[in-house]
């Protein structure tokens, strides 16, 4: 797990690999993101905030810096894959199938939903390559004709 950008370009050069200016970019983009975001978005320079790049350098060096373990990829619902720094923590999230929203939450908050699936059937769940996807409270309160997705 890294930090910043400093502890991310220590980590990619004690691998013997060199920070080169794409590489930087994409560590950069992820820091400055700040959440999950695709390769698309990346390339296109995060709307205009930074430097834009080939998709196809942006691609390949996700995937170097995924094998050397700073950047963790995972699938979010129907959309692009999302890709997120190591350094921010462990977090597993949740997706919305109607509007694409994407919630973070701590893998704490889900351990609940685990030992319900590990009952169930003796599986042990994980979350962090593919999210739980379903309806976002928003979504579920339009579809639901405005009754909140919970009613307690």
């Amino acid at each position: 797990m890294v930090a910043d950008l400093d502890e991310a370009i220590d980590v990619v050069r004690a691998s013997g690999l060199r920070l080169t200016s794409a590489r930087r970019l994409v560590l950069e983009a992820l820091l400055a993101a700040r959440a999950p975001i695709s390769a698309e978005e990346i390339a296109d320079g995060l709307g205009g905030k930074m430097t834009q790049s080939d998709i196809a350098s942006v691609y390949r060096n996700l995937e170097t810096l995924g094998e050397l373990g700073l950047v963790r990829h995972f699938h979010a619902g129907h959309g692009p894959g999302r890709y997120v720094l190591e350094g921010f923590g462990d977090r597993e999230y949740l997706a919305c199938e109607s509007c694409g929203a994407l919630e973070s939450v701590q893998p704490a908050a889900l351990d609940g939903v685990r030992d319900a699936v590990r009952d169930l059937s003796g599986f042990e769940a994980r979350f962090s390559h593919f999210p739980i996807v379903g309806l976002c409270a928003r979504c579920a309160k339009k579809r639901n004709g405005g009754r909140g997705a919970r009613e307690d």
